[in-house]
């Protein structure tokens, strides 16, 4: 069962919706690469709110993920892409479906 989880908000820049859209949608190679994440969600709420949304077995693979290739990659183009700085919230998974 997945344990821990990340919530991290993101609200676009006005105009960058669009590259903020490719950004997510080209992230997803990179966590397919992470053995640790168990699953990942970019997901868009509105014209200028989107989130991803990911959760993994311990603390050591969320830890990872905020260390790895996406982060680092948010991380680079955030003035770019972004009204504000991300809102990264930490959370435990109480209860979870995944297939396999």
């Amino acid at each position: 069962m997945t344990r821990y989880a990340l919530y991290v908000e993101l609200k676009a820049r006005s105009g960058k919706e669009d590259a903020l859209t490719a950004f997510l949608t080209g992230a997803k190679p990179l966590v397919d690469a992470e053995p640790a994440t168990r699953a990942w969600f970019g997901a868009r709420f509105d014209a200028q709110t989107f989130a991803i949304f990911d959760a993994f077995d311990d603390e050591s693979g969320r830890d990872a993920h905020l260390s790895g290739k996406v982060a680092a990659a948010l991380i680079a183009h955030a003035a770019e892409l972004l009204a504000e700085a991300p809102q990264i919230r930490r959370a435990d998974v109480l209860a979870d479906k995944l297939p396999g």
